[in-house]
């Protein structure tokens, strides 16, 4: 059917184009924090893309959502706008031959929202933690960002670094300065490569450099040249760590974890994540007969004040889904009250907004406001 066909090949593009720009939204407001991070030398440069990825499937599902109800809106918007709706309903279409093929497009969206938000976020989030705790551990050269000072674990060293080899191993015009037993010592070298010995210990050799040693506050400092000279890299004995809720984080739990639960000291925290996360693909499908309705516009006026109306609505949704989350988790409320109701209420709505719509009514009583 040509009506079928225009309207899926135009809810395509316009996601498309919609979840690359949110995309690119959160990719840059997480490329801030994760840069000054790595500023910092908090984060080594090598991992800024593993962590901005992690960050990215974290945020996905509510991501694709957004983009589900933005998509409706925009796309029937801009054909009622335009006049096409009319044409179409004037072929003898009804409002609800417009509902069947926006649901069959949206529903692998919605699989794809709950396949992530039950899932590959919590995986995501589990990896996230395990790379962070493998960032803590690393040594102290891998931690150095070329450029910047970086001091060791142990309060006694100083770094820098100019520059690595394309894998890290060696290393360009390094500075260290160490302070053992009253005496402080400064080493600089040209170039320098990392080796391990037969018993696992890590050395960085440098070469082709000068090591000054003296007392502090004085001016008695020795020269040595040398051509060759190791220094053992300091190393944190890695720490076993439960990522997922006995470690405090429940977003990193599994799914069926979460189900199972029998803890009873953590388990209002465990419904209420698990609460969410079956509310994000449901609240996607409810959106849609929410979208469809208030994505009418009269051709002559503007579709500014529907637009602004519809995403109230996402915002309200969205931000009372998070409010009876923290409530449940704490205890304040059970879960049926925190997770029925709220899903009951915009169906309701959903469903009246397209009954209206079917008869040509307004979507709102003229009482309350006038939108034709």
């Amino acid at each position: 059917m040509l009506f079928k066909k225009s309207l899926t090949r135009e809810l395509f593009y316009t996601s498309l184009s919609t979840i690359l720009i949110l995309s690119g939204i959160v990719i840059a407001q997480r490329a801030v924090i994760i840069f000054r991070f790595a500023a910092k030398g908090s984060i080594p440069n090598d991992a800024i893309d593993t962590v901005l990825v992690f960050n990215l499937l974290k945020h996905m599902p509510l991501l694709l959502s957004l983009t589900v109800f933005i998509t409706i809106l925009m796309t029937l918007s801009r054909w009622y706008k335009d006049s096409e709706m009319i044409i179409w309903f004037s072929s003898g279409l009804g409002l609800y031959s417009l509902v069947r093929p926006v649901v069959t497009f949206c529903i692998p969206i919605i699989i794809l929202i709950a396949s992530l938000s039950l899932f590959i976020s919590p995986w995501a989030v589990q990896k996230a933690e395990e790379y962070k705790s493998g960032l803590k551990n690393r040594d102290e050269i891998a931690t150095i960002t070329p450029g910047t000072f970086k001091e060791s674990k142990s309060s006694n060293k100083l770094f820098y670094v100019e520059g690595f080899n394309s894998i890290g191993n060696s290393v360009k015009n390094i500075f260290i300065q160490s302070e053992q037993n009253g005496k402080l010592g400064v080493i600089v070298s040209t170039e320098g490569k990392r080796i391990i010995d037969s018993k696992g210990n890590d050395y960085i050799v440098l070469k082709n450099g000068k090591r000054y040693e003296g007392m502090k506050n004085t001016k008695e400092f020795s020269r040595t040249t040398f051509d060759e000279y190791g220094i053992l890299i300091e190393k944190d004995v890695p720490k076993m760590i439960d990522v997922g809720a006995s470690a405090g984080i429940i977003e990193a739990t599994p799914t069926l974890a979460l189900i199972l639960n029998q803890q009873k000291n953590n388990k209002k925290q465990y419904l209420a994540e698990l609460m969410w996360r079956i509310s994000l693909p449901l609240s996607t499908l409810l959106l849609i007969f929410l979208a469809i309705p208030l994505s009418f516009i009269n051709p002559r006026t503007g579709r500014s004040f529907n637009i602004m109306i519809a995403v109230f609505i996402f915002v309200i949704y969205n931000n009372f889904l998070g409010i009876f989350q923290s409530l449940i988790s704490v205890g304040k409320i059970p879960l049926w009250l925190g997770f029925f109701p709220i899903h009951i209420i915009f169906a309701l709505t959903g469903i009246y907004l397209l009954y209206r719509r079917s008869l040509n009514l307004p979507l709102f009583p003229a009482r309350f406001i006038k939108i034709k």
